[in-house]
């Protein structure tokens, strides 16, 4: 009777420890403690333009003398595509609350335009090149800590960048092979949610956010696909897990 007891008494004491253990909320590997902390993120990229078409955007391509390149447009879209990114955190400690960020960001994401004619042998998807560098900078507004986890809302703007210049890359083809092109930088406004995680070592937030680019980004030029077209706005959604 006296060993039960005991042994109630050790096993009574073992889950309180391991009870009171699981309540001490994680260190984070101290982020939140640091005015500047830094991190690395991996994402998912989704995007595809909003198309703005001229009011002749039907008619028949006709080049310079006089010859009918591509029959009349039945409808232009721009199916979702998807790429990745990887890139970098700066935090910056305002309050206890409140942060800025910067994270800059390394995107491999190729977007698309789809043509359908009245001619179906002339429909054809336009690949629009991007490997693009992004640098976003955003404020981040955090709930208070529930053990070892925190949600927040973020919004900002940012500033992309085309790697390698691409005003020249079709410059011998016809102009039935003539390819779509993005301006190399313009600017976006952007928003989303995430949690922050808290483990030992670090902290993991997935966060999701969406973007929408201001102004236009298609580089106007004279050829069956982007004549058609008077604007193309880039909307894009992102999500992503940074390790801080």
């Amino acid at each position: 009777m006296i060993k039960i007891r005991y042994l109630l008494i050790v096993s009574f004491l073992f889950c309180s420890n391991c009870l009171f253990a699981q309540s001490v909320p994680a260190w984070g590997g101290g982020a939140d403690q640091k005015d500047i902390s830094f991190g690395f993120s991996f994402s998912y990229v989704s995007s595809y333009f909003k198309i703005d078409k001229k009011a002749d955007w039907r008619k028949p391509y006709i080049d310079n003398d006089g010859n009918k390149i591509t029959d009349s447009v039945k409808s232009i879209g721009s199916p979702s595509s998807q790429g990745f990114a990887v890139g970098f955190l700066t935090r910056f400690r305002i309050t206890e609350h409140l942060e800025a960020r910067v994270t800059p960001s390394l995107i491999f994401a190729d977007r698309n335009l789809d043509y359908t004619y009245n001619t179906p042998s002339q429909n054809t998807s336009k690949p629009v090149q991007a490997t693009q560098v992004d640098l976003p900078i955003s404020i981040k507004l955090k709930s208070d800590r529930i053990g070892d986890f925190r949600a927040y809302i973020l919004g900002g703007i940012k500033y992309s960048q085309a790697i390698g210049s691409h005003v020249n890359s079709d410059a011998g083809l016809s102009l039935i092979d003539k390819h779509v092109k993005n301006v190399n930088s313009f600017a976006s406004y952007e928003a989303g949610l995430g949690c922050d995680i808290y483990f030992e070592f670090f902290k993991l937030s997935p966060e999701i956010k969406l973007s929408n680019s201001f102004g236009n980004v298609l580089l106007p030029e004279n050829h069956p696909y982007s004549t058609p077209l008077n604007r193309l706005g880039l909307h894009t959604l992102m999500f992503s897990l940074y390790f801080e």
